[in-house]
């Protein structure tokens, strides 16, 4: 018996590869654009987070390159100690100023601050309520805390109002994804607030796949919504709309000043990179200034929403530029992802554990980036090969 054996039987993904149907690892090598280089050949890429296109934007690659010539490749330590660089609080500020908050505090990955600021908030005899949907950085943060969780039905109010009965009078956080990663739905953050203010919750808003694309200005679903004064935390990333990586919260200043001191996501890890940054206070830039990618990002999902409902795809409760095609069984699954892979067009498939058995599906994103040729040419694909495996 060996602590390894568990490795050694590890044979799944072994059997997906040997019958050609492992569909992740992926070898890209071009830029995350609206076509790619996969495994060496040219893909329509309708499976990146890239929302706003921005991720080979001149602006943002100059930003970087300029930013690596003048702080080097690396801070070679943790904001804490001596990872702090001016352009830290320069993006902090700006991170504030879009959210709508006090300050922002910036963390090495969008998973790094979600682990973060859970575990440094939710402590001994506190609770932290959840949507079963939420993303895994938000369970994992969870698991660290001392506090006890409780999960929620997904978008199920009435779920969530009886797991707050159990905590009402305690310390308790309820911590949602505005936009959900997998299912592309919205969280219904105004019955949300009223549920929080009635039994006495803080709320924390995870805006990973809503900033850039909810809201005015871009900020997410508390903007989209007219919460952000009753959002206590707000959570996100620079991994998608943003072009680079790293994430970061936004809260009132006490807030920030105690994860400052007691995230040890953040005083542990080294700081953002120069040129993450900078690539980051680009787009930001960039979002501000050309509001026509947001706009021209929702006409691309409302035309492929309503195309892939005229088809006959089941696309759930989707209202935002993540739309999962659902197909049910785990082969027609994998079955779809590679038919689609072999005539060029580029999808993730998901299956469990990341949804329920026999729940699998097709996750499409869309950015602004893409032309309606690009995006017909996508239909025609999903329209034959949809018919071809009977999914429609």
């Amino acid at each position: 018996m060996s602590i390894f054996d568990k490795c050694y039987n590890f044979t799944d993904a072994r059997k997906a590869i040997a019958n050609g149907y492992y569909p992740y690892f992926r070898v890209i090598s071009s830029e995350q654009d609206t076509e790619v280089i996969c495994d060496g050949n040219k893909m329509l890429m309708m499976g990146s987070n890239s929302y706003l296109g921005l991720t080979n934007h001149p602006r943002v690659k100059e930003a970087s390159i300029a930013a690596v010539k003048k702080y080097g490749s690396g801070c070679a330590g943790s904001r804490f100690l001596n990872g702090t660089l001016d352009i830290h609080i320069e993006l902090e500020a700006e991170l504030a100023k879009l959210c709508g908050k006090e300050e922002a505090l910036a963390f090495p990955t969008g998973y790094q601050a979600n682990v973060g600021c859970i575990s440094a908030m939710v402590t001994k005899n506190d609770f932290i309520i959840t949507d079963k949907y939420d993303h895994a950085s938000i369970l994992d943060g969870c698991i660290l805390s001392e506090g006890t969780m409780l999960r929620y039905n997904h978008n199920d109010m009435q779920s969530l109002e009886r797991a707050l009965q159990k905590v009402e009078g305690k310390n308790s956080l309820i911590v949602v994804d505005g936009v959900f990663s997998m299912e592309g739905d919205i969280a219904k953050l105004p019955e949300i607030v009223e549920l929080a203010e009635k039994y006495g919750s803080a709320l924390m808003v995870d805006e990973a796949h809503s900033l850039g694309v909810l809201g005015a200005t871009g900020a997410g679903t508390a903007e989209h919504f007219g919460l952000v004064d009753k959002t206590d935390l707000i959570m996100g990333t620079f991994s998608k709309s943003l072009a680079s990586v790293g994430g970061f919260i936004a809260a009132s200043e006490p807030l920030i000043h105690y994860l400052k001191h007691k995230s040890r996501a953040l005083i542990f890890s080294a700081s953002l990179p120069p040129a993450s940054t900078a690539s980051v206070l680009e787009a930001l830039k960039i979002m501000k200034e050309e509001p026509e990618r947001i706009a021209k990002l929702w006409e691309n999902t409302h035309y492929m929403l309503s195309e892939f409902k005229a088809m006959g795809y089941n696309t759930g409760e989707s209202c935002t530029p993540v739309v999962p095609l659902h197909v049910g069984q785990m082969m027609a699954a994998f079955q779809m992802w590679k038919r689609l892979g072999e005539e060029g067009v580029f999808v993730n498939p998901v299956v469990p554990p990341a949804v329920p058995p026999n729940s699998c599906l097709i996750r499409c994103s869309f950015m602004a980036t893409h032309t309606r040729a690009q995006l017909d040419m996508a239909l025609d694909k999903f329209r034959t090969i949809g018919k071809e495996l009977q999914i429609i």
